[in-house]
């Protein structure tokens, strides 16, 4: 028997690697003799390097990157030297959990790490760039970002306007006669299910601003800054499109990318399917095991599980998935391809408890060993 695990992680609890291995265990205690393929998963989000990494034996580079106030800090990102990609979570520098809940101010918080990285990874000879951008702590429109990569955003005196989206109040001109010339030779993948555009009631400084610090009167301001931003990066690329889908992802950088770096929005979970390998390992399966923390009737939207469970289905493959908790509406789930899901707690017992690594171990794997159990005897 042949047997693809792919679980995202049990947030807060149990890794992407370690809930695969859970899984794996209790299916042997049933079928010892079975083939086990374990692939890491993850959404764009937070563990994407690590499941790339993983999957394609690459190793993690670290780098000192201006965090979101621009102070300087250990970050890292991912390299697979063999086609020389780089794989990036913005969040590992200019991410909202880097600084206490007192120093969120979107007007300050800046970009500029992300591109600190870029540039250490165009330096190793990388050309292919994955970049999740999820949980940012800013609203700069991707302005410090794009400043250490060597675009220059200058006031009316012709000065650089400071790093925080308060820059963008002062920008006039846009030059690029410093910018990186290798960047003309990259390609940037955008991990991103964030559909919101660049101003407006949609936009990012409305949706996203309150929970990175903004005040009502500092998101009206900021929404009014990145649209003369917009209009000024379309005089240098009139393609320039602030209203297409996720170009205000993290604060504007999904736009940055797009605008200034050629970038390409695409689903964060398909793009580490298709970086990881996992449909031929899928292809070729007897049954394909998926899962993540919680599943509710919001899971079909993006997530990882769902993402597995559709690429199974393309090879009319039968997918279980575990999972820490579910929600009644979570048989939304069987709809999108999940033949049958269940919830690993065997006793009822406070969140604490349940999401105790070892904890979470025995009863993924206990459940797991219980569903084979049943496949068995079929």
């Amino acid at each position: 028997m042949k047997i693809t695990v792919a679980l995202d992680s049990f947030k807060g609890s149990i890794d992407t690697f370690t809930s695969a291995k859970a899984v794996s265990e209790g299916i042997k205690r049933v079928f010892p003799d079975s083939d086990i393929y374990i692939s890491p998963l993850a959404d764009g989000g937070e563990g994407t390097v690590d499941a790339v990494v993983s999957a394609c034996s690459g190793k993690i580079i670290k780098v000192q990157a201006h965090d979101p106030l621009g102070r300087f800090i250990e970050s890292s990102y991912g390299f697979i030297e063999k086609t020389q990609t780089a794989i990036i979570e913005m969040a590992a520098s200019s991410g909202i959990t880097i600084i206490k809940p007192d120093e969120r101010d979107p007007l300050y918080t800046t970009t500029r790490g992300v591109g600190d990285m870029i540039l250490d990874a165009i330096k190793r000879g990388c050309r292919k760039f994955i970049i999740g951008i999820g949980g940012s702590a800013t609203n700069d429109g991707g302005v410090g970002m794009l400043s250490a990569l060597g675009f220059s955003f200058l006031d009316k005196d012709g000065n650089l306007v400071p790093d925080g989206a308060i820059g963008l109040r002062d920008i006039v001109d846009i030059q690029r006669v410093n910018v990186v010339p290798e960047l003309s030779e990259c390609s940037f993948s955008i991990a991103c299910d964030v559909k919101n555009p660049l101003c407006g009631e949609n936009g990012c400084s409305r949706v996203f601003g309150p929970q990175k610090g903004a005040s009502s009167d500092m998101i009206d301001l900021m929404d009014v800054w990145l649209q003369k931003y917009a209009d000024l990066t379309k005089v240098i690329n009139p393609d320039a499109d602030p209203d297409y889908h996720g170009s205000g992802a993290a604060g504007g950088l999904g736009f940055a990318f797009m605008a200034y770096l050629g970038g390409k929005l695409t689903s964060g979970v398909d793009l580490v399917i298709k970086e990881t390998g996992l449909e031929e390992h899928i292809k070729n399966s007897d049954y394909v095991i998926t899962g993540e923390g919680r599943l509710d009737g919001q899971s079909y939207m993006g997530k990882a599980p769902i993402g597995v469970a559709k690429l199974a289905k393309k090879y009319s493959k039968p997918v279980i998935a575990f999972a820490g908790c579910v929600t009644d509406d979570a048989k939304k789930c069987n709809e999108y391809g999940i033949d049958a899901f269940f919830p690993i707690l065997k006793v009822p017992c406070d969140l604490t408890d349940a999401m105790d690594i070892d904890n979470a171990y025995k009863n993924l794997s206990d459940m797991t060993e219980q569903v084979f159990r049943l496949i068995k005897i079929k």
